[in-house]
């Protein structure tokens, strides 16, 4: 199986929202389709700090990331914060998930970023395997107050 990295494209959007439905269901959570919607513009406008990268199979989408580059405070270049990552159930275990993640890491090389980080569930052991063969956990924990 030859899996391909690229950018996201208009033409794409009808098999990521198929995608995120799942992914949202995966989490057991629900957002306002407004929210969705703005997701899916925030990728091609060019003013926002939000990418989406898919990986495609056979000229099929399954999977994608959704990041964004930050400034900060600790570092001279930019952080890239990866806030979703997806692979269709049925292209599981096939190292999809590894071809996204190695995508960013080479981004944030070629781009200069000073460091990329993301956060997971506990239970998601799956995703924690993935990434544990990546880096250790830096210790910290993540606290969130909803508005």
């Amino acid at each position: 199986m030859t899996v391909t990295i690229r950018d996201a494209r208009p033409e794409d959007e009808a098999r990521w929202r198929e995608l995120w439905a799942d992914y949202l269901a995966f989490y057991e959570v629900t957002v306002d389709p407004d929210i969705t919607d703005a997701t899916w513009r925030r990728d091609s406008d060019p003013a926002s700090a939000i990418f989406m990268r898919v990986a495609e199979v056979d000229g099929k989408v399954i999977g994608f990331t959704l990041s964004l580059t930050h400034e900060g405070t600790w570092i001279r270049g930019k952080d890239c914060y990866l806030e979703d990552l997806f692979v269709d159930p049925a292209a599981r275990g096939k190292g999809v998930g590894r071809a996204l993640m190695d995508d960013l890491v080479s981004l944030c090389r070629k781009n200069g970023w000073s460091r990329l980080y993301w956060h997971t569930s506990e239970q998601n052991k799956t995703a924690r395997a993935l990434y544990d063969s990546y880096v250790e956990s830096d210790g910290h924990i993540r606290y969130r107050i909803n508005f």
